[in-house]
């Protein structure tokens, strides 16, 4: 029986997959690949919000009821999936909706890894040069969309998944949400793995895991890359080892500045230089 859901609700590019499968290392945790739940419930919620049938009766008889049933629906998605007790979650979605999520599941732990967007921006060019055969789905070279370095990161950081998650952190931090959430650098994980894990058990209320083997990480989580494009990227490597910082050859100085002077709240909140 299910006793708690958590979440996890990381920027792109910032090894949630990782975590997720070194949480699931914890044979008292299911976790999750890329989650649609946080979907089901905003289609659930909008057509709260509009049907007639609902607005038509006691609003604060129904507003109760819609959050029972987003509570139960949550828990009732995993019965037949797992038996463990815990459960983590992964969508980018969360963060920004604890608001809502706190309406029907009191004091939601959504823990968002992070990590200094220079290498976000680096991983995003890397996979598009790798796959030279492949649509991109950026490019538009008879109107010159996508056809420079300095495109493509504008082009990211406007939309997804670089601009939406951003403008989400953002918000998170300017609405106060921010202090209810577990943030981990990604690169803290790779340098000081049992220490963010005691700190991510702390957070939850939950008993630290002393399993946890980094050395040799199974993947519990699978997804279809072929659905995200060339940016999906879900498999593990084989070993748990930070790779060195390439942005600056990856993306060129100036535009790693460039990167900085646009972020600057960000690199001030994170603590990257």
């Amino acid at each position: 029986m299910i006793k708690k859901v958590f979440y996890n609700s990381s920027l792109p590019r910032a090894g949630s997959t990782l975590f997720q499968n070194i949480v699931g290392q914890n044979p008292d945790f299911y976790v999750t690949p890329t989650s649609g739940l946080n979907d089901l419930i905003h289609v659930a919620r909008d057509t709260y919000s509009s049907s007639q049938a609902f607005l038509a009766q006691d609003s604060k008889l129904m507003s109760d009821a819609f959050f029972n049933f987003c509570r139960k629906g949550i828990e009732g998605f995993f019965e037949p999936l797992t038996e463990k007790p815990y459960v983590l979650d992964k969508s980018r979605g969360w963060g920004i909706n604890y608001n809502l999520l706190d309406k029907f599941y009191p004091d939601p732990k959504i823990v968002c890894m992070v990590r200094d967007i220079r290498s976000i921006y680096s991983s995003m060019e890397k996979n598009f040069r790798k796959n030279p055969h492949k649509n991109s789905g950026i490019q538009n070279p008879g109107e010159l969309v996508g056809t420079t370095l300095n495109k493509r990161i504008d082009i990211w950081g406007q939309g997804h998944p670089v601009g939406i998650t951003m403008d989400r952190l953002l918000d998170i931090t300017q609405q106060g949400i921010d202090k209810k959430i577990l943030f981990i650098r990604y690169e803290d994980l790779m340098s000081n793995p049992i220490e963010e894990m005691k700190r991510f058990y702390d957070y939850l209320g939950v008993d630290f895991y002393n399993g946890h083997d980094f050395n040799h990480i199974d993947q519990l989580t699978h997804e279809n890359d072929a659905i995200h494009g060339i940016y999906g990227d879900h498999k593990l490597r084989k070993e748990f080892k930070r790779l060195p910082d390439d942005y600056d050859e990856v993306l060129g100085y100036e535009i790693c500045q460039n990167i900085k002077k646009h972020y600057q709240w960000f690199f001030d909140y994170f603590g990257y230089v």
